[in-house]
């Protein structure tokens, strides 16, 4: 099976992690774990973008230089995904010494190419986008994302002929329609090339007489590369562009994870900038949507901030992970509120999910001395479950790959509400007060514990350390070690009788809102 690769946007260090990030990442970081374990060599990156005016301009409002802001923002970044268990295998940093150098590589290539040209513009600039905006990027006079107004200005600058390319991109969005995913993404970009939408020659450097914080042309000193040129090129140095031996393998591999926001830059400037350098192009772009809150997209620039150093002191990471995955249509917006995820939690994870392993493992103790029983022959309310976690787990799978997380979650679920149903169902807490009935009591536990496991495995991805703790209180601490989905999750009667169980405290205590968001 070839490799695999994903990345998240480097984050912009103008501001600490909030929701948007950790949505990101956390969709990163389900995939990266799902596919480490169906046993594909995998490779995780994500990052900060530290170069360009909005930089600049934050370090000078706190009185700070460029590259001091930076080094404090980015660390900010890479403790929060630490602390928060997130599984990245490189956290790149356009400041890094290799990214710099795959940087001025590319824009040599591209300039002895005759693809980079040295022209004059005028026209309205962005900050916040650190780019010439045109008239579909605005209203009522002000930049759509940042809702500020651009300045005119009108500079001397190196012009990338991405036009060139324009062709190209329209053919290869047409040979394959699932290159850019969900389709309404795809959509978008073929709209934008058809209908111009502003797009034209990317102007790729700033004078360092106005900024000189960014990476060195290498073909004239006096400038600096544009900001959005020199970000996406992480994808390749990170994944050792263009010296490390098996950089192509990697390569070959990448799942791009972007929001709706940045399309343009990785739908349009990225592929074309990959054309003119001869570097074949990314596996597929996915694009989420945002979310929101009071109906408003939470972003940086707007200040309506939801962190997730907050969600996880006031309700633990895992949960807010599950809302986060379970909440979200991939590729739609949605909407965040601690009353939503507060439901969630209580309805999914405490009733549901931690609910049926409370009950199996207390009967488990109750009634089998605390070891995973003998089983005794199964009929079809056992062969149900059993084709339950088969499906889940192939569903799974299936879902995965298309970047259909919260359908994956939801497979999950359904096999939880299965299991809890024939649960009920059996009622061993009644069966084992009738004579002649132990052998049922037996069956009915060790289906519940094996398809515990099944459900340890396949929530792994998805919150970790809950699937850990599962799997560790059904005596199967080292399984994870070791599992392949989706094989592993389907396998029936792995779990061995006799194996010593755990009851454990509460695995998801219900939780109920702060009282200062009441």
């Amino acid at each position: 099976m070839s490799g695999y690769a994903i990345t998240t946007p480097i984050y912009y260090v103008n501001a600490e992690p909030h929701i948007g990030h950790t949505y990101t990442t956390v969709v990163a970081d389900t995939l990266a774990r799902y596919h480490r374990m169906a046993g594909e060599e995998t490779f995780f990156l994500t990052g900060t973008d530290e170069h360009g005016d909005k930089i600049a301009e934050a370090a000078r409002a706190q009185g700070s230089e460029p590259k001091a802001f930076a080094n404090q923002i980015s660390a900010v970044f890479r403790s929060t995904w630490e602390t928060l268990g997130i599984s990245f295998d490189r956290f790149i940093r356009t400041t890094d010494p290799d990214h710099m150098h795959a940087v001025q590589h590319i824009l040599r290539l591209i300039h002895d190419k005759g693809d980079i040209e040295f022209r004059e513009y005028q026209g309205l600039y962005c900050v916040g986008c650190e780019r010439f905006l045109t008239e579909r990027d605005m209203q009522d006079g002000l930049c759509r994302d940042h809702e500020r107004a651009p300045e005119e200005r009108t500079e001397s600058n190196y012009f990338f002929r991405m036009s060139r390319y324009f062709d190209a991109l329209g053919e290869k969005l047409e040979r394959d329609p699932d290159w850019i995913r969900p389709a309404r993404y795809r959509n978008e970009v073929i709209a934008m090339l058809r209908e111009g939408s502003g797009l034209e020659d990317l102007c790729i450097s700033r004078p360092k007489s106005r900024l000189d914080w960014g990476i060195e042309l290498p073909f004239d000193e006096n400038y600096v590369c544009y900001v959005w040129f020199d970000a996406l090129i992480n994808y390749l140095a990170g994944l050792g562009y263009p010296d490390a031996p098996d950089w192509e393998e990697r390569w070959s591999g990448v799942e791009h994870l972007v929001a709706k926001d940045i399309l343009k830059p990785h739908g349009v400037f990225w592929p074309c900038m990959l054309m003119a350098a001869d570097i074949p192009l990314y596996r597929h772009l996915n694009v989420h949507g945002y979310w929101n809150l009071d109906n408003r997209k939470i972003s940086k620039s707007l200040g309506n901030m939801v962190s997730p150093m907050v969600m996880r002191e006031r309700y633990g990471f895992d949960a807010f992970r599950y809302f986060l995955l379970r909440d979200m249509s991939f590729g739609l917006d949605s909407t965040f509120s601690e009353e939503a995820l507060v439901t969630r939690i209580n309805a999914d994870l405490a009733n549901n999910l931690g609910n049926l392993v409370s009950r199996t493992l207390n009967m488990t103790a109750r009634f089998s001395g605390g070891v995973v029983p003998e089983p005794g022959p199964t009929g079809e309310l056992e062969q149900a479950v059993q084709d339950a976690a088969a499906e889940a787990a192939a569903e799974m799978d299936r879902r995965m790959r298309a970047m259909e997380l919260h359908r994956a979650v939801e497979a999950v679920t359904r096999l939880i509400d299965a299991t809890n149903k024939y649960l009920d169902r059996r009622a061993p807490w009644k069966a084992a007060k009738e004579e002649g009935r132990e052998e049922e009591v037996r069956t009915t536990l060790y289906t519940c514990c094996q398809t515990l496991r099944a459900i340890g495995l396949l929530l792994a991805p998805i919150i970790p350390e809950a699937a850990s703790e599962i799997l560790k209180r059904l005596g199967q601490e080292d399984l994870l070690a070791t599992a392949r989905l989706p094989a592993d999750a389907a396998a029936w009667g792995a779990l061995t009788p006799g194996t010593p169980t755990t009851k454990g405290d509460s695995l998801f205590p219900r939780v109920e809102l702060p009282e200062e968001t009441e």
